[in-house]
């Protein structure tokens, strides 16, 4: 889907494989004069590995963007996803319902409702970038 996105807005899309911690150094060599971004994708390799990752993207002069506030806070660019707070605030309304006698197939699917976008003004400035002001404003976290 990411892929499919970029393309429509024009990018190149490079994927570098990683399979384990000892194949992300490598791989950020092989994005060196090939990428201008980075999109961290939700894979628990990369969330273990995100501030070496985010590290590494400073480092090759690479705004990483991701889904979760963790990847912000680790020092990615920024983040805009799901709170996954509210999301398992309702999984444990789920979870009350179903003990009290309601058939999960009687529950509806539920969306993610609110959204949060960080956004980390060091990373910013480290990479010669300016957020604009009403970008900040919308923020729900700023890191500076």
């Amino acid at each position: 889907m990411v892929q499919a996105a970029a393309r429509l807005l024009g990018f190149e899309v490079a994927t570098p494989e990683i399979r384990r911690a000892e194949d992300i150094a490598p791989a950020f060599e092989a994005l060196k004069g090939r990428a201008q971004a980075l999109y961290l994708s939700p894979d628990p390799l990369v969330f273990t590995h995100r501030i070496q990752i985010s590290n590494l993207a400073l480092g090759a002069g690479l705004a990483a963007v991701s889904f979760a506030k963790e990847y912000a806070e680790a020092g990615a660019l920024l983040s805009y996803g799901p709170n996954y707070v509210d999301l398992f605030r309702n999984a444990a309304e789920y979870v009350d319902k179903i003990l009290h006698g309601t058939r999960p197939g009687d529950l509806p699917v539920q969306q993610p409702t609110k959204f949060e976008l960080v956004i980390n003004l060091k990373t910013a400035k480290a990479l010669g970038l300016t957020v604009p002001s009403k970008l900040l404003l919308t923020a729900d976290d700023v890191i500076e």
